[in-house]
């Protein structure tokens, strides 16, 4: 093969997905977490996790940095041992009191966030690496039709350092899933890629997965790229599992209001509670009945305030207005409120600055909490 010596832009590199052919299935694994906590020193990393993930589902574990995500997926992958609990694999005990199986017997495939490619090996090599125990010949053939599948088969001769990040990436991708692993684990994997570049990689991932029907845990902070991705999405915080649903679950029902503030922006206004009702200057919304007198927070999305008719709703001053394509994000005050709210309203009905406009809340995007507890009211 001839080495092909240009190296990709990333933008050329997010047009360059050669033919490519079907990745080959295998037999999904279950993951299960039983109580799993972990220290290091004074610092608890884990705390009474437990959770599953069930063959051929795509999970993300989702949280802050530091909240114990990455030590969860270490703890999968035979990196890390827990101080207490178990981790199960298919019923069997991979690691906890009384046995602990090493990385290399686990049939997990491994993909971290640096890529972690062998520079002195071709492209086809590092896909290769993890099939060491068949014949050479056949583990080449194999390894680039993987390469095939994710586009990259004409750079086989090619070392990493030929490739762009888009393509190290794919590169990674493809030596991860090539031993057929029953679960893959993956650690922020996108993060080093541009905004467009990710996109485009994280759609081919997703496809990929699909089509080798692993079941995979993927780490990531981003809410976005969770919802994006996963089947189910485990919410972390300070080594705890907080929440655990489907993203339309977590989305629209989140647990606490640090869960809403962490899937989207908020305008958060205090009321009082009043039977089963909350009073705020924007109107009264729904609550179960608590002594009246309590206060409580209301947090409503921007796009959860809507442009209203003249005369209807409730009005307010524009003070600020930004043109973001389909939306424009509006800066207003409303009386009784000291901070103004932001809305984000559709760019064909947006207000004009410097001017009253009226608008209405649209009680999806409404969530109510007890103001100091981390317990829903609504």
């Amino acid at each position: 093969m001839t080495i092909v010596d240009k190296t990709l832009t990333e933008d050329e590199d997010s047009k360059r997905w050669g033919p490519r052919g079907t990745a080959g299935a295998t037999f999904a694994g279950l993951l299960e977490f039983e109580n799993v906590s972990k220290r290091f020193g004074r610092t608890a990393a884990v705390m009474d996790v437990s959770l599953k993930l069930h063959p051929g589902e795509i999970a993300c574990l989702l949280g802050p940095s530091g909240c114990g995500k990455t030590t969860l997926l270490r703890i999968a992958a035979g990196i890390e041992k827990p101080d207490l609990g178990r981790l199960l694999f298919d019923g069997q005990e991979m690691a906890g009191p009384s046995r602990f199986v090493p990385p290399e017997r686990r049939n997990i495939g491994l993909m971290f966030q640096d890529f972690a490619l062998f520079p002195h090996l071709s492209i086809l090599d590092n896909v290769a690496f993890g099939l060491r125990n068949l014949p050479r010949k056949e583990a080449h053939t194999i390894a680039l039709h993987a390469l095939e599948r994710v586009g990259l088969a004409s750079y086989a001769a090619n070392f990493p350092h030929h490739l762009s990040g888009g393509e190290q990436q794919r590169v990674a991708l493809a030596r991860a899933v090539v031993p057929r692993p029953q679960v893959m684990l993956m650690d922020e994997p996108f993060s080093g890629l541009d905004q467009r570049l990710r996109e485009s990689v994280r759609a081919e991932t997703l496809t990929l997965l699909r089509e080798t029907r692993a079941s995979c845990l993927l780490v990531t902070h981003d809410p976005v790229e969770a919802m994006g991705l996963a089947d189910r999405i485990f919410l972390m915080r300070q080594g705890r599992l907080i929440q655990a649903g489907t993203p339309e679950e977590l989305y629209r029902k989140p647990a606490d209001a640090a869960a809403a503030r962490f899937f989207s922006d908020t305008n958060e206004i205090r009321g009082r509670l009043t039977g089963a009702a909350v009073d705020t200057p924007l109107g009264l919304f729904p609550a179960p009945p608590y002594a009246s007198g309590q206060t409580a927070i209301v947090m409503v999305r921007p796009q959860g305030i809507k442009r209203a008719r003249q005369g209807e709703g409730i009005e307010g001053f524009v003070t600020e207005t930004r043109f973001q394509g389909d939306d424009v994000k509006c800066t207003v005050i409303f009386q009784g409120i000291e901070e103004p709210l932001t809305a984000l309203i559709d760019s064909r009905s947006a207000p004009v600055k410097g001017q009253a406009a009226w608008f209405t809340i649209d009680q999806e995007h409404v969530f109510v909490f007890e103001f100091g507890s981390a317990a829903p009211i609504s």
